[in-house]
């Protein structure tokens, strides 16, 4: 699956127990849909007949949408996530172009030194039936055909396309807090025991016989004073068991004083810390109803009650109790509404002004300090059963029950199971007490099975408790937890003896769990081999233990719902038990490879697994040399930090972070991992967490040499390793002057300045990154400043790059660099101010012109021209940034000491006559909000003295947009263009555009977001929101399929209607276009209304979608089926501009809307058939360099949608080729010629062989594969006027149709210097031409109303004039028609006409 930016998803391999690899399972493979139209064609043109399939598309661009090297960008086959790219189709394209000279002689014959091709075969022996240009040749070939079956990508759907560089997740949102902020200790317990023995309370009838054990200890065995100490003892070792840690004290048969005495003494030790009162009242009454408990007095002759208000007065808070007595449920009962009588007084004494010393008993002295009441509702109670409930007397369990359950937990619970087993059995009560081993060695059974039991606790309570609830009773303090975790079990057994104890906080009911019934069988799995086991001890035959395989068995539950429960947010109930088996060597490698397959569904997973307690666990990991573990714990650790970046301090504790530094280091020990790039980008990613904004954690990698590793890496060929080798560097030398320092030393900076021209758009925004926080040097020494000049000057090179983000972050850089240079840029500013003023008045700036003098031909005017260039970026967030940081420059020239001069300037600007300050470099201006407003003339003549400048002054809210005028003003208002495509016709009169309403300028999706909320001015430096963009890559799913590649997904089975869909129309329309060769075309089919004039039609292959492009800004989408308007917006191209191309990209799936306008830029639209979600996914400006021409063709684009490039030309010299997944110019190819591009067409098979049409009547072919100065091989000028359109067929004959404004159309073979066919279509002239991509078809407009339709063998099929509005009727034999468009698969003839909104629908009259 392929990352955000392109990459690959950094799913890891990882051996098996067997060490062997994991499985991998390759992302699902789509043939080509070319290949499918080839087959087609072929059928087509052998008149045979066959039924395509189309394939279900990936949705992302290629993963290494170039090479290191700058190959082209290749379709891919073997995509492999967790493998460096094997390409197989690159493979195939290379070895294609070891023979590219063999090829080129084939078809076009030798070079002349000119570049014409001398053709030296026989022309005459070129078959002209079937299908043209030799493709039939290239189409025969397996190899061939096996190339283009292959993934199919779409394009301009990666993550960038969508957010723009902007976070989509906010860290403080998704970050729950998982830490332990106050964690408490239990440091002191009283373990008070009232047992009396030998006496019976008054209130207990016992049964004969009658449970008698207490802490295991029969205390009639022993004289009564010894029996009492040793139970005391014992109780004191079985709470060792729990926390080893805890100063305990027994308290045997204590007295009312003694009491009161070391309750104090242990608040008094404790002082905040948390301490345990355990309360044995098996010798006294029961507990009152109105909240007192039993001691004796010192003579033993009574039983004393001691009041639990009291008791709460000398413990304080916080404490733990335990009662385990009869009707313990009274005591938590009255120990809560004691609370709340404390509060009341509390709340009392404070309206009243006067303090209480909490304990209600006036003045008299306290032991301890007065505690909130807030405090006591925070202690938590343990009680052996209900208000009316009494302890079971059952002479074959401990009369402790409820003790024995909390402290000796697996003693009680393998004694019951043998009482409750309804079955027969050889083994005694006596035998299960002697189970081998300890509880610490989880190797014995006795600890394995203590082992299995926190495990199966820890899970209940996970699945049953509320996340709050179980942070603070399992994870705050482990006496509490280890107790909470006994209490499940004491629930468990007491309610079968009608005991049903309670707990504070009251938790659910948990001894119904299914996972009670895992400990049974692993408990009667031990117990099946104690006989064994005690045999063996006594001299018996040896005899191996066999361990539980209930943890096996966990993890493949857990493996399931991995699965095939994961695509819900449900955690799965097998968590905590991964937790725990991370403890074991033997499972650990398993259970940290599903750990880590959880955490990759994403930042929710994350949170689970910290807030279970992991995060110990794999910090303690990083200290194991085991080099098995290490890809697994690169990626855990990696998740992790993307959720949380707080865990810096704990790697630099013991310095866990060289783990990462050491893997990152090349020429270290390989990884047991076939994508060692990715894991390295992944530590590079760590790294960069752990230094950003942490100041130690930069120091601490500038010793081990993370720099020079990372340096090391920005060449490898994961794109995803170079992003985040980059992003390392820029966290290591963000205001870290040393780091700046080696850097310089190491050249870094100029490796990070070769970065600005990789192919991937990330790497080339993380670049930009690293050099703004290069710069601001502390020391400004000569080579500082020249550092960061080169600097600056190599970054204004991405000012034309194709991707809006990378454009984005240059402005973030410029305006770093701009904050450092205040001052100069305030001089420079003011240059520019002197020259346009000066340029206004007719003159060139001279010496008098102090600013322009200084700031002429310096790296910082370079700057500054280029954000003024910026501030009118076609890409809204871009220009809405670089117009803040113009603003702030401008702000600061007028309040310092230059501001005078710039008063002047602007005072003697509004006294010039010329209107050199009323344009722009784009006639636009882009407000705060984005939207950009097209430069309207006043409506009322300006006033004497005054000029727009001065009037803009006073209204306008932003500097930038009232100086922008003075930084950037043209002399001239431009003349209306004259019609693009096409030159404008002498004698036919101007007819100007209908007024149209305001319409609204699609922009990107996460610009409308921010769009709402009203942000302050700028502050200088713009900051950066990239590193936090790609920290989100960390936290989405990499190992699954996306949804849109997972069988049964709606997405999916979207993707898959839309595949039959298109199977369908192919099928459906394959028959009717032999019939379309040979039929009228004069039924009209409908018409509808566009309400502006129509220059540009466009059908969508599948969908029923007619795009209509008007004479100014206009698009309007229409459903041709219904008739009915989908939506209508405005391009936003500025005033005097038009749109001169029309494209769809993608269409074989959810295709955008390319549009091209007249001032070189190039827009696409998502969603634009609807006006709530349309949306601006990216523009940029293709044709920098336009050159003046009365003969405007403005911009022609050519997509090719296998390879993933878009031609562009026009009124340039060359044709640029764009690269879709790079968004960078690929190549110029020189035209040629002298005369502008009209009309550009190309093979869109393979995409190598294109042609274009120009403004002198010649036509030329270029193959790219050649080097781009010999690029062009054949030119043809037996057209002597503008070509109107030039054609290749994508389907049938592959037929290449050209047709000029003086009406011949010319049918032409590239093998041939000569037309194959030449057909005058019209006398009186040619306007626009149209070829159908599949039928042997093509349709002619004229300048007077007629449209013809052809036969490309010759034969004139219809001849009809399109129909027009009412009022339009007088008009029709003296208005052109404007454009014509064939539907690509359907018999359907779109046509609109000049001076009329109407566009007409016509189909085959067969």
């Amino acid at each position: 699956m392929a990352g955000p930016n392109g990459t690959s998803a950094p799913k890891f391999t990882l051996a098996d127990d067997d060490g062997s690899d994991t499985e991998q399972i390759p992302a699902p493979q789509s043939p080509h849909p070319h290949a499918t139209r080839l087959r087609e064609s072929q059928a087509q043109a052998e008149n045979g007949y066959f039924a395509p399939r189309s394939p279900i598309l990936s949705t992302k661009s290629p993963r290494n949408p170039a090479g290191v090297n700058g190959d082209p960008a290749p379709v891919t086959s073997d995509y492999e996530p967790t493998t460096p790219t094997k390409n197989g189709a690159a493979s195939a394209r290379r070895r294609s172009d070891a023979s590219i000279a063999q090829n080129a002689i084939q078809k076009y014959g030798t070079m002349d030194s000119s570049g014409s091709a001398i053709p030296d075969i026989n022309e005459s022996e070129i078959k002209l039936t079937g299908m043209r240009h030799g493709f039939q040749e290239d189409y025969d070939s397996d190899e061939y055909l096996g190339m283009l079956e292959q993934v199919f990508y779409m394009y301009y759907a990666d993550k960038r396309h969508d957010t723009s560089g902007n976070p989509r997740i906010s860290t403080s949102s998704v970050l729950q807090d998982w830490r332990m902020r106050e964690r408490l200790k239990t440091v002191s317990a009283a373990l008070v025991v009232c047992l009396n023995i030998g006496v019976d309370p008054p209130d207990i009838v016992k049964t004969s016989p009658c449970a008698k054990l207490e802490c295991w200890i029969d205390p009639f065995s022993l004289p009564a004073s010894k029996s009492l100490e040793a139970i005391g003892k014992n109780l004191q070792q079985q709470y060792e068991t729990l926390s080893m840690r805890t100063r305990y004290k027994q308290y045997l048969d204590p007295s009312v004083e003694e009491t009161k005495k070391f309750c104090c003494a242990l608040r008094r030790n404790a002082k905040e810390e948390r301490i345990l009162f355990h309360y044995n009242g098996h010798g006294v009454p029961k507990p009152t109803t109105s909240g007192e408990i039993w001691v004796f007095n010192k003579n033993y002759t009574q039983y004393i009650p001691v009041s639990l208000y009291d008791l709460q007065s000398w413990l304080g808070a916080p404490c733990l109790y335990v009662w385990d007595c009869s009707a313990a449920g009274n005591i938590v009962q009255n120990f809560m509404r004691f609370v709340d009588q404390r509060e009341n007084e509390y709340k009392n004494a404070s309206s009243n002004g006067a303090t209480t010393n909490g304990d209600g008993n006036g003045g008299e002295e306290q032991p301890s300090e007065p505690v909130s009441p807030q405090s006591f509702r925070d202690c938590i109670q343990l009680a052996a059963c209900g208000p009316n409930e009494v302890l079971p007397m059952n002479p074959d369990l401990p009369a402790d029950l409820f003790t024995c359950c909390l402290t000796s937990p697996i003693e009680i619970a393998v004694r019951w199971f043998v009482l409750q087993n309804p079955l027969p059995s050889n083994l005694s009560i006596d035998m299960v007490m002697n189970i081998p081993g300890r509880l610490q060695d989880r190797r014995t059974p006795l600890g394995e099975l203590n082992w299995i039991f926190t495990a199966i606790t820890d899970t209940i309570a996970w699945n049953v408790l509320p996340r709050p609830l179980f942070k603070r009773l399992f994870r705050q303090d482990l006496m509490v937890a280890a107790l909470f975790r006994n209490f499940l079990l004491a629930e468990r057994i007491m309610r079968v003896h009608q005991c049903h104890p309670v707990s504070y906080p009251a938790i659910p009911a948990t001894h119904n769990h299914p996972m009670w019934d895992s400990w049974d069988l692993a408990v009667d799995t031990c117990l099946a081999q104690l006989p064994h086991l005690i045999a063996a001890e006594h001299g018996g035959p040896a005899y191996e233990y066999k361990h539980s395989s209930f943890f096996t068995e966990q993890l493949t539950a857990f493996e399931v719902w991995l699965a095939q429960g994961a695509v819900y947010k449900k955690v799965p109930d097998q968590l905590p038990i991964v937790l725990q088996v991370l403890l074991s060597q033997v499972h650990r490698l398993r259970a940290l490879i599903l750990l880590s397959k959880f955490l990759d569904l994403g930042p929710w997973a994350v949170n689970q697994a910290l807030s279970i307690g992991i995060f110990p666990y794999v910090l303690k990991l990083l200290q194991s040399p085991a080099p098995e573990l290490k890809p697994v714990l690169v990626f855990i650790w990696a998740r992790i930090l993307a959720v949380d970046g707080s865990c810096q301090a704990d790697l630099l504790k013991d310095t866990g972070y060289t783990y990462f530094v050491q893997i990152l280091t090349p020429n270290t020990a390989q990884l047991p991992v076939a994508n060692v790039s990715e894991h390295r980008a992944m530590c590079a990613f760590i790294l960069s967490v752990f230094c950003r904004d942490f100041k130690q954690g930069q120091v601490a990698c500038m010793q081990p040499g993370v720099l020079s590793a990372c340096l090391s890496h920005l060449g490898d060929e994961d794109p995803l390793l170079r992003q985040w080798a980059t992003l390392c560097v820029a966290q290591l030398w963000k205001d870290l002057a040393e780091a700046k320092w080696m850097g310089i030393r190491d050249g870094a900076h100029e490796r990070l300045c070769e970065l600005l021209t990789d192919p991937v758009p990330e790497v080339r925004a993380a670049a930009l990154v690293a050099l703004g926080n290069f710069l601001g040097l502390p020391d400004k020494s000569e080579q500082a400043v020249a550092v960061e000049n080169y600097i600056a000057i190599a970054a204004l090179g991405l000012t034309a790059d194709g991707s809006g983000m990378v454009r984005k972050e240059l402005v973030v850089f410029l305006s770093i660099f701009i904050s450092l240079n205040a001052k100069k840029f305030m001089v420079t500013a003011l240059g520019h101010f002197e020259e346009k003023l000066a340029s206004s008045e007719g003159r060139l700036a001279t010496s008098t012109d102090v600013a322009s003098h200084l700031s002429r031909a310096t790296p910082y005017d370079a700057v500054w021209q280029a954000l003024l260039i910026l501030s009118v970026d076609p890409f809204s967030e871009v220009a809405v940034l670089a117009v803040g940081v113009v603003d702030a420059v401008h702000a600061e020239l007028l309040k310092g000491p230059l501001g005078e001069v710039a008063s002047n300037i602007i005072k003697a600007a509004s006294q010039t006559s010329k209107p050199a300050f009323d344009g722009s470099l784009s006639r636009t201006s882009t407000s705060r909000d984005g939207s950009e407003h097209p430069s309207q003339a006043p409506d009322s003549p300006a006033r004497p003295g005054s000029s727009r400048l001065t009037r803009t002054l006073t209204r306008s809210a932003s500097i930038a947009v009232s100086l922008k005028n003075l930084a950037l003003g043209h002399h001239e208002e431009p003349a209306p263009a004259p019609e693009p495509n096409r030159p404008p016709p002498e004698d036919e009169a101007f007819v100007p555009s209908t007024p149209q309403p305001s319409l609204k300028v699609p922009l990107p999706k996460s610009f409308k977001e921010l769009k709402g909320s009203k942000s302050p001015p700028q502050e200088l430096p713009l900051k950066s929101s990239f590193f936090q963009w790609s920290c989100e890559y960390f936290m989405e799913p990499q190992m699954k399929p996306q949804e849109t590649d997972e069988p049964g997904s709606m997405e999916y089975n979207q993707r898959l209607w839309r595949r039959n869909r298109n199977e369908r129309i192919i099928f459906e329309t394959q028959p009717q276009k032999e019939i379309a060769g040979a039929s009228a075309w004069n039924l009209h089919a409908g018409y509808f209304n566009n309400e502006t004039q129509p220059m540009r039609l466009l059908f969508h292959q599948f969908e029923p979608h007619l795009v209509a492009a008007d004479d100014r800004d206009g698009i309007s989408v229409w459903d041709h089926n219904t008739g009915t308007r989908l939506n209508r917006f405005s391009n936003g191209n500025p005033m005097g501009s038009r749109i001169t191309e029309v494209k769809f990209i993608n269409e074989d799936d959810v295709a955008l809307l390319m549009t091209g306008s007249g001032e070189g830029i190039i827009r696409l639209y998502r969603n634009y058939e609807s006006e709530e979600s349309m949306e601006l996914v990216s523009s940029w400006r293709a044709l920098t360099d336009l050159l003046p021409s009365n003969r405007s063709s403005g911009l022609v684009a050519e997509w090719q949608q296998g390879r993933g490039t878009l031609l562009v030309g026009g009124d340039v010299k060359v044709i640029r080729v764009w690269d879709a997944p790079r968004e960078t110019c690929l190549s110029d190819i020189p035209a040629r010629s002298g005369s502008c591009i009209t009309s550009l067409t190309s093979d869109q098979v393979a995409g190598n062989i294109f042609v274009a049409g120009f403004g002198d009547g010649a036509v030329r072919v270029y193959d790219r594969r050649l080097p781009p100065r010999d690029a062009m091989v054949k030119v043809w000028k037996d057209h002597k006027t503008w070509i109107a359109n030039v054609h290749m067929q994508r389907g049938g004959n592959r037929e290449l149709v050209s047709g000029s404004v003086s009406g011949d159309v010319k049918l032409w073979d590239i093998r041939l210097s000569k037309p194959v066919r030449t057909i005058q279509a019209h006398t009186g002239g040619l306007r626009t031409l149209a070829v159908h991509e599949h039928a042997p078809v093509f349709a002619s407009g004229s300048t007077n109303h007629f449209i013809k339709v052809w036969n490309t063998s010759g034969p004139n099929l219809s001849t009809f004039r399109h129909y027009s509005g009412f009022l339009h009727q007088g008009r029709q034999t003296s208005s052109a028609v404007t454009s014509l468009a064939f539907h690509p698969h359907m018999m359907s003839l779109a046509v609109c006409g000049g001076g009329d909104h109407h566009i007409n629908i016509y189909k085959v009259a067969a």
